[in-house]
């Protein structure tokens, strides 16, 4: 019916119709897919939530004298950075914590400051110390550095996550008789509770299932500011069970993404200290889908009725790698504040946060409508379920 072409002149010239992910769905209830769909050019997602497969590329500028930072050792605020890539480029990840966190040799671990929280530092425009002890080399003699950074000073700061935005996830419960601490959250026992992390309705993958739209080279709202998706994410998975409607039931799905730091901030890019687990970072996305056809716009308008997660057990099976689920539930039943599961009513909660989400939807349809964003076209697709790709755990082979 369209093409992304003509969609980009509709929005050049102001009169491109732009619609939520949230919104679609009682459009297309009202007016119907035909006709929505030729009235319709933009579904707008946005998901905001605990992504730890996050971090950052930075590069320091050079010392007078210079210093080779690669192979030594640097700290960003006292967090541990990697420092094997060349003089002054390093990568912090969300996930890194300083050398005397005491982890969970405390029980359960606080873990009050890791690489999540100095990448929000550092998009707030606060000054960090950098503190590197080098070894020295004939062009680089420099061997220790102590100064203060800001992300306005330094020439590069590029946000690169290599898994974002699953498309569907557990639900995670507790059939143990003890309190259990994982990325999931507090899981108390006896399925004292269900914690799940999925904007449903509005997830980027969750609205376009088969990566029709969505592809290497898609421009996206990412953190704030203008980011790019760069490939398909690690634990890619399009080859899990799917419902009528096409929608995995099980965690698919990922986004590799990328984007200037120093546009983003530090409202859609937060540290996080998770008891007992480790430090993260929340990371805001949005993904605009084009309407190219009547089949694409389906796919947008599903509701949190339509789409269904496993429930899994975080006591045994998920800890033991075993494909057990207890259950599939809706997103409206998550949402609405308890699931019955084993005859129980179990309260539920989301790591993921909706309103955020609603937020981001609604800027990157803000952005649209003003003409400041245009749409592009992917320059490769996704692997879908036609790629045969499989997702191995570690073959573990004894080391002599």
């Amino acid at each position: 019916m369209k093409t992304i072409a003509e969609i980009n002149e509709k929005i050049k010239k102001g009169q491109a119709v732009v619609v939520t992910a949230e919104e679609i769905i009682d459009i297309v209830r009202e007016k119907g897919l035909s006709r929505a769909a030729r009235e319709v050019d933009v579904v707008t997602t946005g998901t905001f939530g605990p992504m730890c497969s996050s971090g950052a590329f930075l590069n320091f500028g050079h010392t007078r004298p210079r210093i080779k930072i690669g192979g030594g050792r640097a700290y960003l605020n006292d967090v541990p950075v990697y420092t094997g890539i060349a003089a002054v480029d390093v990568f912090i990840g969300a996930t890194a914590l300083p050398d005397d966190d005491p982890r969970n040799r405390v029980y359960p671990g606080e873990f009050p400051y890791g690489g999540g929280h100095v990448i929000e530092e550092l998009v707030a425009g606060r000054d960090i110390r950098l503190a590197v002890s080098a070894y020295g080399t004939d062009c680089y003699p420099r061997r220790k550095l102590e100064t203060w950074i800001n992300i306005r000073d330094i020439n590069e700061a590029i946000l690169f996550n290599v898994r974002n935005s699953y498309q569907n996830y557990n639900v995670a419960v507790n059939l143990s008789g003890k309190t259990l601490y994982t990325y999931m959250g507090v899981l108390k026992p006896n399925l004292g509770n269900a914690n799940y992390c999925s904007a449903g309705q509005l997830s980027p993958l969750l609205k376009d299932p088969y990566y029709k739209t969505i592809g290497i080279g898609t421009k996206i709202f990412l953190g704030g500011g203008i980011g790019y998706v760069a490939w398909h994410g690690t634990q890619h998975n399009p080859n899990v069970l799917r419902g009528e409607n096409g929608l995995p039931r099980r965690p698919a799905g990922t986004l590799a993404v990328i984007g200037d730091l120093k546009q983003m901030s530090p409202e859609f890019l937060r540290g996080l200290s998770m008891l007992g687990y480790g430090t993260s970072l929340a990371v805001g996305i949005g993904v605009p889908i084009p309407i190219l056809s009547e089949e694409i716009l389906a796919y947008t308008a599903v509701s949190d009725a339509e789409i269904f997660a496993p429930v899994v057990d975080y006591a045994e099976a998920y800890p033991q790698g075993r494909p057990e689920v207890l259950a599939e539930v809706s997103y409206a039943q998550l949402k609405s504040g308890s699931i019955t599961l084993q005859g129980k009513q179990v309260p539920t909660a989301s790591l993921s946060s909706y309103p955020k989400a609603v937020e981001i939807a609604r800027t990157l349809k803000s952005w649209i409508e003003k003409g400041e964003f245009t749409l592009t076209e992917p320059v490769a697709p996704l692997p879908g379920v036609e790629s045969g790709i499989t997702i191995r755990g570690l073959k573990e082979r004894p080391v002599e």
